[in-house]
C-alpha cells in the first residue's frame, strides 16, 4: 500500500511563502534605490541591512527568500562573508546575487566558487532585477515546500505505522490460545506486514462432536481491511449469522457473503477457508471461497489439498457454494493458511511456488524448530532478509487419537 497526503492536508503542511529580500550594503543610497525598484512589487518584501556584521543575525530572523550582497565593504569583506551565509545552517541554501561595481571576470568566478548563485553589475536595470529576485525566490521557496512535504509525509507515515502496529496488536489479541491437550492440538503464526494485511484466523467446539476451524483474508492492506477482517472472525467465533448451521460450510459461506457484501464493505472482499471436523464420524467437511486449499497430511497417505472451486465473499450477491469431506487418518496434521506464505518473490525475481511450499512442509524435520517458524524464517531469508510483502498467516491443527 502506497502511502498518501490528500491535497487538503498538504496545503496545510505547506507553509505560506512571500517573496522577501534581504540587500546587504553599507552605502544608503544604494539600499534607498533598491527599495524604490522594489516598492511597486506588492508582492515583495525589502529589507535593508547596512552593517554587514549584522547580516547574519538579520537573515536569520526575517528568512529571506532571496540575499543581495556588495562585495566591497567595511569590517567584513564581502567574500568573506558569502561564504558564511554558506556555512549557516539556516541560511546556506538561501540563493544569493551579488552587487558589486566590479566587472572583472576574476571577481565573479571568485564570487560563485566561494557559493555565490548570481551576479550583477550594480546598479542594474529594474527589470532584469526583479527578474532575478522572481526567478530566484521561485526556486528557494519551492525547495522550502518541497522540504516541508517531505517531513509532512515523514510524520504521516510515523502516523500511519504507529495505526498500522495498534491494528495488528488489535487482532493478535483476537486470536485463540493454541491447545495443547487432548485429541486436538492447535497452534498458529501470525506475522503481519509492513503494511498489514487483513488476515485472521481462529477455532473453537461448535458443540461436543463438531469443532469449526478457519482462515480469512481481506483484499488489500491497512487499517480497514484489518477492520473487516476482524468483523467476521467476531461473527464466525460467535456464531451471530442468523438462519445458519454452522457445521455448514455451505451455508456458513453463503450467510458471510449475503452479510459483507463488497458494496457496503468500501469494495472489500476476502477469500474464506472454513472446515469442521465430525469427532463422531471422523471426517472434516470444508469449503473454500476463493482461498488456498489447506494441506492435509497423515503419516499413512500422500498430502491431500483440501480446496473447492468457490468465489471469494462478498463478490456478487446469490452464489451458490459447495463443500466436500474427507476422512480422517489418525494421527493426522492439517495446515490452513493465506496466499502470503508462498506467493512471494525471490531476490532472482521469481515467485516461490505452491508446490515448493507443500514440499517444504513435508520434509522432515532436523531440529524441534516448529516447521511454521522454519517457513517463516525460509521465505523471509529467499526474500532477502526483509519484511514481507503480505501477511504471513497459517493454522496448525494436529488431531491425534486416543
Amino acid at each position: 500500500m502506497e502511502m498518501t497526503i490528500d491535497k487538503a492536508n498538504l496545503s496545510a503542511a505547506l507553509g505560506q511563502h512571500e517573496i522577501t529580500v534581504l540587500l546587504v550594503d553599507d552605502q544608503p543610497i544604494v539600499g534607498e534605490a533598491v527599495r524604490r525598484m522594489l516598492a511597486p512589487e506588492k508582492d515583495i518584501v525589502f529589507h535593508y541591512c547596512q552593517d554587514p556584521t549584522a547580516a547574519i543575525k538579520m537573515a536569520t530572523n526575517i528568512s529571506p527568500t532571496v540575499i543581495l550582497q556588495d562585495l566591497v565593504m567595511p569590517e567584513v569583506d564581502g567574500l568573506t562573508l558569502v561564504r558564511f551565509f554558506r556555512a549557516h545552517q539556516k541560511l546556506r541554501d538561501v540563493p544569493l546575487i551579488v552587487l558589486s561595481s566590479k566587472e572583472e571576470a576574476v571577481t565573479k568566478a571568485e564570487a560563485f566558487e566561494k557559493g555565490a548563485n548570481d551576479y550583477l553589475v550594480k546598479l542594474p536595470d529594474r527589470i532584469e532585477l526583479i527578474a532575478r529576485i522572481r526567478y530566484h525566490s521561485t526556486g528557494y521557496i519551492n525547495l522550502l515546500q518541497r522540504n516541508e512535504a517531505y517531513e509532512a509525509l515523514f510524520k504521516s507515515r510515523q502516523l500511519l505505522s504507529a495505526q498500522l502496529t495498534s491494528a495488528a496488536e488489535y487482532v493478535v489479541s483476537l486470536l485463540p490460545q493454541t491447545l495443547k491437550e487432548g485429541n486436538i492440538r492447535t497452534d498458529w503464526r501470525y506475522f503481519p506486514s509492513a503494511q498489514l494485511g487483513g488476515d485472521s484466523l481462529g477455532y473453537h467446539w461448535i458443540d461436543e462432536h463438531h469443532f469449526a476451524m478457519y482462515l480469512l483474508d481481506v483484499c488489500d492492506h491497512g487499517v480497514g481491511p484489518a477492520l473487516l477482517s476482524v468483523s467476521v472472525l467476531n461473527v464466525l467465533r460467535s456464531q451471530t449469522l442468523p438462519h445458519t448451521d454452522f457445521r455448514n460450510p455451505e451455508e456458513v459461506l453463503a450467510r458471510l457473503n449475503e452479510t459483507f457484501p463488497m458494496e457496503k464493505q468500501n469494495n472489500l472482499f476476502f477469500s474464506l477457508w472454513y472446515g469442521v471436523f465430525n469427532k463422531a464420524a471422523g471426517k472434516i467437511t470444508y469449503g473454500c471461497a476463493g482461498h488456498p486449499p489447506a494441506l492435509l497430511m497423515s503419516s499413512a497417505s500422500e498430502t491431500k489439498d483440501l480446496g473447492t472451486k468457490n468465489m471469494f465473499i462478498g463478490g456478487m450477491p446469490d452464489i451458490t457454494y459447495t463443500s466436500e469431506s474427507v476422512n480422517l487418518e489418525m494421527p493426522s496434521r492439517l495446515y490452513i493458511f493465506s496466499d502470503g506464505i508462498f506467493e512471494i518473490a525471490k531476490t532472482d525475481g521469481t515467485m516461490w511456488s505452491f508446490e515448493e511450499m507443500k514440499g517444504f512442509l513435508k520434509a522432515p524435520a532436523m531440529d524441534e524448530t516448529s516447521e511454521m517458524d522454519r517457513l517463516y524464517s525460509f521465505v523471509r531469508e529467499m526474500h532477502g532478509g526483509e519484511g514481507l510483502d503480505d501477511d504471513f498467516s497459517m493454522l496448525k491443527i494436529e488431531f491425534i487419537p486416543d
